[in-house]
């Protein structure tokens, strides 16, 4: 699995959200996507998972052009949005029912029950959404994103809300089920990307400041802020 993205553009009006971007992420990549408000973060996830469309450049997943193969390309990706849209006048199980018949699941009771597991939400299962707190939403949509085991996975500020214990269980979960996937997630808490990720994109204003492999002696704060700043 291979994501290629080839000088892409993204242009609103007379505004550069996105100018000349190259990156290629392979299969046991987690990758933390880190810039300032307005650098372009969302605007790139949204093109890889094909919610919208680049101004110029060309994104292939496994050799899949996204603008020709939306469909196929959607069926294997998971994402879960800033805003975690779910319906919230639903109870939870009654969510995750709904989510894997649009996916059209065969055996969608077994990956419900192993996903909740893995998430952590079987205890919520009738709970109406609307009563939920926002670490436990953010869980239900992680959970919701999972059921179709997508080759990729694609996160937009997925640890907004969450307590420091929910920040524990959301790395480890991450790790975890990251073996046989890319993983892609937006973040404004730089200490969880070194904790995290095995590779960090920093994004100034629409450009790639910074492309690299991390462990967990790099100063992610200190490499941020150098970038940032200069």
């Amino acid at each position: 699995m291979i994501i290629s993205i080839k000088n892409i553009s993204k242009k609103y009006d007379n505004i550069n959200a996105l100018l000349n971007v190259s990156l290629e992420f392979n299969e046991g990549d987690i990758i933390g996507l880190i810039g300032e408000n307005g650098a372009g973060k969302t605007t790139l996830l949204k093109i890889i998972s094909c919610l919208s469309r680049q101004s110029d450049g060309k994104v292939f997943i496994d050799k899949l052009d996204t603008e020709c193969d939306e469909y196929n390309i959607k069926s294997i990706i998971g994402y879960l949005a800033e805003d975690n849209p779910l319906y919230e006048e639903m109870k939870v199980k009654e969510y995750l029912i709904f989510t894997s018949k649009l996916y059209s699941l065969k055996n969608f009771k077994k990956q419900i029950n192993e996903y909740q597991k893995l998430t952590e939400i079987t205890d919520l299962s009738f709970r109406k959404i609307s009563e939920l707190s926002k670490g436990q939403k953010q869980r239900v949509g992680l959970c919701s994103c999972l059921l179709h085991e997508p080759k990729i996975l694609i996160l937009d500020e997925p640890t907004t809300g969450l307590d420091p214990k929910q920040l524990i269980h959301f790395r480890d979960l991450i790790k975890k089920i990251s073996k046989n996937k890319i993983i892609i997630f937006s973040t404004h808490t730089i200490n969880e990307v070194s904790k995290v990720c095995n590779r960090i994109v920093i994004l100034k204003k629409g450009i790639i400041k910074k492309d690299i492999s991390i462990n967990e002696t790099d100063n992610i704060e200190q490499i941020f802020e150098s970038t940032i700043e200069s």
